[in-house]
């Protein structure tokens, strides 16, 4: 076989990988689970993975969408902390208010990140990473460094509530994955986000409103990941920042890059970012079953995540 060949193979690999990989491992792992796992076909044992799976996929979708401009946001963990200290401090007047003030100063800080970017011209490893650090520390400082236990049903519904047996969480998370999928397809701003994360200088001399778009795109990301911040609080019944959204930056991009969407920008996949967060829940639930600790789901997420990362750049480098 001649090296062209060799080539050629090593692309349509990596573009089928990429295409439908997230998939097969899905397939895979359901597979393995029911073969060797005990209790694994289970209306309970479904329930639990949709609803510990249901705040990492409200991030990333948001995550997606910033990924999809050849951008990344490394602050959505700590705007989860924020909304964790917010909502015991506003529940007093009532669950809507709560919610709507800890969604508020998520969409904040997200516009904030999307002007660091856009306007300012900062990295987005940068820009983020500034409110990683200062937004966790804000979160400990308005909750004074503590667990604040909270009783309120009608916000707590949100966490444990069902509606026509489906879980509120899991329910709120597939509506937004419709939505998602609906604005990056079926809308103008979709596809602009999509043009700039192909090629943002032509995109500036074509006219399109790059600035806005990106900061309309990093706005999204904090107000879902301060949502998600909500719904974590709610099915915890505390308010813990210090514990809030570890490392949930981390599974957010995992599922974004498993699921096909490329770190380079110019694409985002909707479907397969659901995908990669029910494949990385899967394989830290297979594990946890079978008695390894999290620490080796963790080294096994970082494993597919180099792998997803070395296709993509397989894909686009011939």
């Amino acid at each position: 076989m001649t090296d062209t060949a060799k080539t050629v193979d090593r692309t349509r690999v990596a573009r089928w990988l990429q295409e439908y990989g997230v998939y097969v491992a899905v397939v895979a792992l359901v597979l393995f689970n029911i073969a060797f796992t005990a209790n694994f076909l289970t209306v309970g044992n479904f329930r639990t993975q949709l609803i510990q799976a249901a705040p990492v996929l409200v991030v990333a979708l948001g995550m997606a969408l910033v990924i999809g401009t050849e951008g990344v946001d490394l602050s959505v963990g700590a705007v989860m902390a924020l909304s964790a200290a917010i909502i015991p401090l506003y529940l007093g007047a009532g669950t809507l208010p709560a919610v709507a003030i800890a969604l508020a100063a998520g969409l904040a800080a997200g516009a904030l990140n999307g002007v660091l970017v856009a306007k300012v011209g900062i990295q987005p490893i940068v820009a983020t990473l500034a409110l990683l650090v200062g937004g966790r520390g804000l979160a400990l400082v308005l909750a004074d460094g503590q667990l604040v236990q909270l009783h309120d049903p009608g916000f707590l519904a949100l966490g444990t509530g069902e509606v026509l047996g489906i879980p509120v969480s899991v329910l709120i998370a597939a509506v937004l994955a419709v939505l998602m999928a609906a604005l990056v397809g079926k809308t103008a701003f979709g596809r602009r986000l999509v043009a700039i994360g192909g090629n943002r200088r032509a995109s500036v001399l074509a006219g399109l409103p790059v600035n806005r778009v990106l900061i309309g795109v990093y706005a999204i990301c904090g107000l879902l990941a301060a949502l998600a911040g909500v719904l974590s609080t709610a099915r915890l019944g505390a308010g813990d920042p210090a514990d809030a959204g570890l490392l949930m930056e981390l599974s957010a991009i995992t599922a974004v890059v498993v699921g096909g969407t490329p770190l380079t920008g110019g694409r985002v996949r909707i479907l397969g970012t659901v995908m990669g967060v029910l494949l990385m829940q899967l394989v830290r639930a297979t594990l946890i079953k079978h008695n390894l600790p999290d620490s080796t789901a963790q080294m096994i997420q970082a494993a597919i995540i180099v792998g997803a990362v070395y296709v993509a750049r397989e894909r686009s480098s011939r």
